[in-house]
């Protein structure tokens, strides 16, 4: 008995997912970009932002902060990691227009604010303002269970559960 209360750990094998920005989901298929679309990095899907606001999906960490500050990763609590792509081919504004909140290590909750951006410069200098939210260690997801929205609201609308092995 003693075990059962004391010995516990997480063993939550299940993932929510909010949305990270607010927008309309795009399935990764449909995104103009092979190595997303293609899933070389991973599964996920993919959100063209409405505003340059960037919140956190999951509770957890921050495991990377790329140095040109369009994309960021994400360690959820069970383990799932994550990395947000601001826009397509955003690489090239070396980081300008890109204002990163948090720091590598750092705790986040859900809805966190994680980066503002500047939704009209990416607009005007990038390929696309379509945003992929990929899973880069789908090795240890058993399935993915999209929810069906369209229209998504940043920290708020559940889009996945996603279910490890």
């Amino acid at each position: 008995m003693l075990r059962s209360i004391f010995g516990k750990k997480d063993k939550r094998t299940v993932e929510q997912l909010f949305a990270p920005l607010s927008g309309n989901i795009i399935e990764l298929e449909h995104v103009p970009d092979p190595v997303f679309s293609q899933k070389l990095m991973g599964e996920g899907i993919a959100i063209e932002p409405a505003e340059g606001k960037l919140v956190a999906p999951i509770d957890g960490h921050v495991i990377q902060i790329f140095h040109t500050k369009h994309a960021i990763g994400l360690r959820s609590e069970i383990g799932i990691e994550l990395l947000i792509h601001i826009g397509l081919e955003t690489v090239g504004l070396n980081g300008n227009g890109f204002d990163v909140l948090v720091k590598e290590g750092q705790k986040i909750k859900a809805g966190d604010p994680l980066m503002t951006f500047d939704l009209k410069l990416i607009k005007e200098k990038a390929a696309s303002t379509i945003s992929p939210i990929i899973i880069t260690n789908s090795d240890i997801v058993e399935r993915i269970e999209r929810q069906e929205v369209g229209s998504v609201i940043k920290g708020s609308t559940h889009i996945a559960n996603i279910h490890t092995k």
